[in-house]
């Protein structure tokens, strides 16, 4: 099969791009300071220090995106990848009771710039949002712990307890012995005496009650940590995570099937979920399944749906493995792997060039893998849409494995 790339003048009906990423060496970049943000609590500096053990992967990790994260001032975001934040907590007590915590934190993105020695990774400045979630998630998990310790110190009302009833004496005739004249022995009284009594009843003091009770609050504490109640599952592989609740809001990733992340809250048509630490976004409410008690799809809302899952769009129709097709400098005459991709329905509208760049992310990452195993064979990895309207994507390997 013979490999074209196909252009036009009308640039946008026919949409042809390269994804290309260079890695190249660090270069200096100027030094930023990164945003401090303070709170006071009135819980004292030792409930502070546990607490934050708790939050410790919510102080630093990467980012799916910059924006809304970092003060975009004098920044082109879009030369930006493979973010990372690490954020400093401080803890001192407050002289007039409880607590003070101050947070800072340092953002670093490789940045791709146009001349190749300019590249490095460079020091952002944060726009706060990262500080003011550490601090509300530990705002959250003071209130919780205080909750908990009130509710555990909290003595259950005694119960009355019943007085025991009375018994009444009943006169038995016992037959006469001709050895002792009638009477029965001192030691066989007893033995009938106690036998009536019965046996010892074990007293439940109030310290046993509450015992009792803090040990079935932990229970349910640990029941809850091992089976979280408000986990949603996504459906197909695929789906994009958008930084806002619309449409055409921008794609942060493509989650993957059966990928699970905690809800914070939904409405009709979207589900705020935590992708991770301090990162949020949202997901069509019809590409996950909900929780129990919760229904996947509203049906006020169930004829209508998003933009469809790019696997449900597209679907590759050969791989083999051959020479560059191209005459692009890093991949020339070198051996890369090839994909043809083709649209499920040629009928269908087309959704213009972004979601033939969401199925390439999707399949760039299905790859990755192989492609990271052969490293020493294949330079490079090339998507070719095989349409009217398509282009090819051609990829380094180099650059996918840093």
């Amino acid at each position: 099969m013979r490999l074209v790339s196909r252009f036009s003048a009308r640039s946008s009906e026919r949409f042809l791009f390269a994804f290309v990423l260079i890695f190249c060496s660090a270069a200096p970049s100027r030094s930023q300071t990164s945003n401090a943000s303070e709170r006071t609590f009135s819980h004292s500096k030792t409930a502070v220090e546990q607490v934050l053990k708790k939050v410790q992967a919510s102080i630093a990790g990467r980012l799916p995106a910059l924006e809304g994260f970092v003060d975009p001032a004098g920044h082109s975001l879009e030369r930006y990848q493979r973010a990372y934040y690490q954020s400093t907590v401080q803890v001192s007590s407050n002289p007039s009771g409880g607590s003070v915590v101050r947070v800072s934190t340092k953002i670093t993105a490789w940045y791709a710039d146009p001349v190749a020695s300019h590249s490095g990774y460079r020091l952002l400045t944060s726009n706060g949002r990262l500080e003011a979630d550490l601090l509300d998630q530990l705002s959250d998990e003071l209130t919780a712990m205080a909750a908990s310790a009130a509710a555990s110190n909290q003595a259950p009302a005694t119960a009355a307890r019943p007085k025991p009833a009375e018994k009444t004496a009943v006169s038995v005739p016992v037959p006469k012995s001709p050895e002792s004249g009638g009477s029965v022995s001192s030691s066989l009284s007893k033995g009938l005496s106690a036998r009536e009594q019965g046996p010892p009843q074990k007293q439940i003091t109030d310290t046993d009650k509450d015992l009792q009770a803090e040990t079935k609050n932990l229970e349910e504490i640990l029941k809850n940590q091992a089976h979280p109640k408000n986990l949603v599952a996504v459906k197909k592989s695929g789906t994009p995570v958008v930084a806002t609740p619309s449409l055409t809001a921008k794609s942060l990733f493509l989650a993957t099937a059966h990928d699970e992340f905690e809800m914070l809250n939904f409405n009709a048509d979207w589900v705020h979920v935590r992708i991770s630490g301090l990162s949020r976004g949202w997901i069509w409410r019809n590409s996950l399944e909900m929780p129990d008690g919760i229904p996947d799809i509203v049906d006020a809302h169930a004829a209508s749906s998003p933009r469809p899952a790019v696997d449900e769009l597209f679907h590759v129709t050969r791989e083999e493995t051959a020479p560059f097709p191209g005459d692009w400098e890093l991949l020339r005459g070198k051996k890369v792997k090839i994909i043809s991709v083709q649209r499920i329905d040629e009928s269908a509208k087309d959704e213009g060039p972004k979601l033939k760049l969401e199925f390439a992310k999707f399949l760039l990452d299905k790859n990755y893998a192989d492609l990271e195993k052969r490293a020493q064979e294949l330079a490079g990895i090339v998507l070719i849409f095989d349409s009217a309207d398509g282009g090819m994507i051609a990829v380094p390997v180099a650059v996918l494995t840093l």
